[in-house]
């Protein structure tokens, strides 16, 4: 594999992860509104865990390549 196809699917990955990140997380905040939302804010918990992942994740593609 080029490392122009290796970018390009890295980016891709990283585009694909930020999306589930944003689309998973809107619909556990969309549960607790509907069914939960006098206790305590639940997702926030997976919102801030999967969030430093994400954030590992941006970091180690935005690093130039040792290449």
């Amino acid at each position: 594999m080029t490392s122009t196809k290796s970018e390009a699917a890295r980016t891709w990955g990283l585009r694909i992860h930020v999306l589930c990140y944003v689309v998973l997380n809107v619909v556990q905040v969309m549960v607790w509104w509907f069914f939960d939302s006098d206790n305590h804010f639940w997702p926030i918990w997976s919102i801030v865990a999967w969030g430093v992942g994400l954030g590992f994740h941006v970091w180690s593609e935005s690093r130039p390549s040792r290449h």
